[in-house]
């Protein structure tokens, strides 16, 4: 794509960036094939080639965005599909990230729409306000069918109908390996995961020390940025994220580290683009230390779990169904259907694919597929709350696939898809390194005992 952009606009990093990645499209459309927003609205300007033609006019052209704009880079989900599909290797994602940053520094919204964004960014990010907004919510939730605006209708339908006691394991502390060291890592405990389900922390925790880590929860460590990144409010989202490089900076400088463990794919992706979010910052090398070691969950298992490891069960620790055609015991969960969603965060925004279903597959279980599983659910970050109607479309397509495939449990590795399928599925869904600790030896997942994740407290590790 040829751009037009002047030396002096040039010598802005951000708008370099964007140049280099602008002239990279060619404009294919391959992208529009596996746009979730392009299929659903069937605007061009809804697809990832439309909003590009809209940055680059804003950009070049130094202008205030208008409404027609804001309202077609709204409606991105940030999937990054359009990244997974293109050919020339345009890196979509800082190229939008740019737009918003640059939409909310020069457009003034509605007030509701402001309103609206502050409220979120101002809760979510924060464990225990976001409790007490799920309380209120929790009384507001017979009531919000009268809601006269849909995203408030959506905020109250999303809030679940219990949520977990606070649990002491996201506090500063080392849970120690239960066989000779072999890692020593940090793991990421999250903000809105940690108000929503403190199951999955547990697990991790249960898992990691079962293979050998020093799981370290780092003091200082907190929200990853990305709600806030994703809404353009950059001062916020890089305090976040400095917060995080100088706690987990903190651990490398007094013991060392050998990976900083995320369970929850959407922070993934983010800390992995740290370097880039500090490229021009004082925290340049730190940043890009930290997101050199970043990990998600399923990565950090593969490495612990080589192909001639035998999986860390503990026979007492598992429910015995009877013994196998070779002797082997047969175990609850063996040939229990799973349906794994793939979190775009994952498969796109960090280009995992493999690696969950191979550890599922590997610990008895039987894993499917849903079809189009390169399709958002919807989910997106605070998508679902800003643009219900979309997001309610795409979750309805997504748990249709899913339950087509008439699955025990559907599996996924990021809070957000779960709340997000889970809101409207009769089918329990839980965290993949849930039913991976249930596998080896821990406790069963609470959801499937047809209840909702409430387990606090130290995590039972075996």
């Amino acid at each position: 794509m040829q751009t037009t952009f002047t030396p002096e606009q040039l010598e802005d990093p951000e708008i370099a960036r964007s140049n280099a990645i602008l002239r990279a499209c060619v404009h294919c459309g391959f992208c529009t094939a596996t746009c979730p927003t392009y299929q659903v609205l069937g605007d061009e300007l809804d697809s990832p080639r439309g909003r590009i033609y809209l940055i680059k006019d804003m950009l070049e052209n130094n202008r205030d965005p208008d409404a027609k704009t804001v309202k077609h880079i709204d409606r991105c989900l940030s999937c990054l599909a359009c990244m997974t599909t293109c050919p020339s290797g345009v890196h979509y994602m800082h190229l939008v990230d740019h737009a918003r940053s640059y939409i909310e520094e020069r457009y003034k919204r509605p007030f509701s729409d402001r309103a609206l964004r502050w409220v979120l960014a101002q809760i979510l990010p924060y464990p225990m306000r976001f409790r007490l907004a799920l309380a209120g919510a929790k009384l507001g939730r017979p009531f919000a069918r009268l809601m006269p605006d849909a995203r408030l209708r959506a905020m109250l339908e999303m809030a679940p109908k219990k949520v977990p006691p606070v649990s002491r394991n996201d506090d500063p502390q080392t849970f120690r390996a239960l066989q000779p060291r072999r890692k020593r890592v940090v793991l990421m405990t999250g903000c809105a995961q940690k108000a929503l389900n403190t199951d999955i922390n547990d697990a991790t925790i249960r898992v990691l020390t079962r293979l050998g880590c020093d799981v370290v929860i780092a003091k200082g460590a907190g929200c990853c940025g990305a709600l806030t990144h994703h809404m353009g409010k950059t001062d916020e989202s890089h305090a976040a994220a400095a917060r995080n490089i100088r706690a987990w900076m903190a651990e490398i400088e007094s013991e060392g580290l050998d990976a900083i463990v995320i369970n929850t794919s959407g922070c993934g992706t983010t800390i992995k683009d740290y370097g880039h979010m500090f490229r021009n910052d004082p925290l340049a090398a730190d940043a890009a230390q930290v997101s050199a070691l970043a990990r998600d969950v399923s990565e950090i298992l593969v490495e612990l779990q080589s192909a001639d490891d035998a999986p860390p069960v503990r026979q007492d620790a598992a429910t015995i169904m009877g013994v196998g055609p070779e002797g082997e015991p047969q175990r609850a969960h063996h040939g229990m259907i799973v349906a794994y969603h793939a979190a775009c965060s994952l498969q796109h925004g960090q280009q995992i694919k493999t690696h969950p279903k191979d550890l599922l597959k590997k610990a008895g279980f039987t894993v499917v597929e849903p079809a189009d599983s390169h399709l958002c659910c919807g989910s997106a970050g605070t998508y679902n709350l800003m643009q219900p109607e979309i997001s309610g479309q795409l979750k309805e397509r997504k748990i249709k696939t899913l339950e087509a495939k008439r699955p025990d449990v559907i599996a996924a590795g990021n809070i957000g898809c779960m709340m997000q399928i889970g809101s409207g599925s009769a089918v329990p869904v839980v965290h993949t390194v849930e039913l991976l600790d249930w596998a080896w030896g821990g406790p069963k997942p609470p959801a499937l005992e047809g209840r909702k994740p409430t387990v606090s407290g130290p995590p039972r590790l075996r």
